[in-house]
């Protein structure tokens, strides 16, 4: 078996006297998606926000690629692979679409965000923006401006501009947030297309998405990892059905 892109070991939050995240543990192997679900305040977006640099963690141990990240900042991580959607930078409402993922090509690139201007037109820059708009599906809407697309073409356009920094690993922390059903339908398939192609750490509340592209599973409740495995071991748990029950106590 090949190693892990990413080990997570012992992660541990505290906000005051809250455990935020609590001894995490898992892996995640290349190319796979993996999804980590549970119930609400079980501090999915916390442990998204301390792999991708958001968070310092107060214990515990982060290997991306075999080498310790913990102390990186966020661009440090960035820069050897690690992405966070929608949260590595602002979409520009008023740039076109392919001004959008042009812009992120030139920024991982090493330069200026000052220096955007000179760059539109730029083939060295325009070309692999369109590649990546055309990974999700977003192509055809190249030169319309980001204000204009609706809420999940902007989800689509913030997943080009994550692969214009060409990641090892996608961090997509609810990429269905706020989409209705049809929208949900097209990030399903876009992020279908993806798999095999780049490993993903999914946080997501639509269990349905969950289980048409998760290769294994994670479950947290309370900041701890009460399960973790492939779907259908996730499905029958007895221990995730008491938890999304909300009937831990019994």
């Amino acid at each position: 078996m090949s190693e892990p892109i990413l080990q997570i070991e012992g992660l541990v939050k505290r906000f005051g006297g809250v455990l935020a995240t609590d001894n995490v543990s898992f892996d995640v192997a290349p190319l796979e998606t993996h999804a980590v679900i549970g119930p609400n305040g079980a501090g999915k977006t916390t442990l998204i926000s301390q792999l991708s640099g958001a968070l310092r963690s107060d214990a515990g141990v982060i290997r991306f690629k075999g080498e310790p990240i913990s102390n990186l900042p966020p661009h440090q991580r960035s820069l050897r692979g690690l992405a966070r959607s929608f949260q590595i930078t602002s979409v520009f409402m008023e740039m076109t679409v392919l001004q959008n993922v042009a812009l992120a090509v030139q920024a991982h690139r090493g330069h200026s965000y000052r220096f955007w201007r000179p760059a539109a037109g730029d083939a060295e820059l325009e070309a692999p923006a369109l590649e990546c708009l055309r990974e999700v599906s977003l192509h055809e809407r190249r030169d319309v401006r980001a204000a204009s697309l609706s809420h999940g073409e902007k989800r689509q356009l913030e997943i080009a501009m994550a692969l214009a920094t060409e990641p090892d690993l996608l961090l997509l922390d609810e990429p269905m947030a706020g989409m209705g059903r049809e929208e949900s339908e097209r990030m399903i398939n876009t992020l279908k297309d993806l798999k095999g192609e780049k490993t993903m750490l999914l946080v997501e509340h639509d269990m349905d998405a969950v289980f048409a592209l998760a290769d294994r599973i994670t479950v947290l409740v309370y900041g701890r990892v009460i399960a973790s495995g492939a779907p259908d071991e996730i499905r029958n748990d007895e221990a995730v059905r008491r938890a999304y029950l909300g009937d831990e106590g019994a």
